[in-house]
């Protein structure tokens, strides 16, 4: 049965390879069409890439949107901004196990990142980031991360202890109205923050 199937088969490959040699211009025909389709496969792509980076170069968000977002997608989001701002790099890393770190990139300077993520539904007036979450970013981010910027962020607030446990430990606090100026801005987060490391690679943008 095996040798009949193949017998057929045969055949039938044959005959199309008559029929084409018979018809040349369908072969043509085929081929323009396959070099068409390549080439539009290739415009797409390279369209939908410049299209990336412009949305990437322009990439802004409003606070009150993400205030709505899931705080799986404010991570992402806190992201995008980071990949905007030049850090190739950037990833979510945040979830289960993530050992104080939600986001982490590495800047132009060669300055490394870690982010920790605090979303907060009602904003201002949800509860406020407290001293504990602090400890677990101040514990694992150089160690673990090695970070050289320690970032605790969120769309709500800290408390007074944060405050003052954040500039004892030399970690960088984004609060709601820090965030809604980088997010809505066109400045670096390296740049709207104080005392910020000096660069690792100095020259790196001259």
């Amino acid at each position: 049965m095996l040798g009949l199937a193949v017998a057929v088969a045969f055949s039938m490959v044959m005959a199309l390879l008559s029929w084409l040699a018979a018809h040349p211009w369908v072969l043509a025909l085929i081929l323009v069409a396959a070099v068409g389709a390549g080439w539009l496969w290739l415009r797409r792509r390279q369209e939908a890439a410049r299209w990336e980076q412009v949305r990437a170069q322009g990439l802004r968000y409003a606070v009150e949107h993400l205030d709505n977002l899931h705080h799986n997608d404010f991570e992402f989001a806190v992201r995008d901004l980071m990949h905007r701002d030049g850090c190739a790099d950037a990833q979510k890393v945040g979830g289960k196990g993530d050992n104080g770190a939600d986001v982490k990139a590495t800047d132009p300077y060669g300055r490394r990142w870690v982010i920790q993520c605090k979303h907060r539904k009602a904003g201002w007036s949800g509860s406020a980031v407290g001293t504990p979450d602090l400890q677990v970013l101040n514990g694992t981010g150089r160690q673990i991360h090695g970070g050289d910027v320690l970032v605790m962020l969120t769309n709500g607030r800290f408390s007074g202890p944060a405050l003052a446990f954040a500039k004892s430990q030399h970690l960088h606090l984004v609060d709601r109205h820090l965030l809604a100026q980088w997010a809505n801005g066109s400045r670096p987060l390296w740049e709207l923050l104080r005392a910020v490391p000096p660069p690792r690679k100095p020259n790196s943008l001259s």
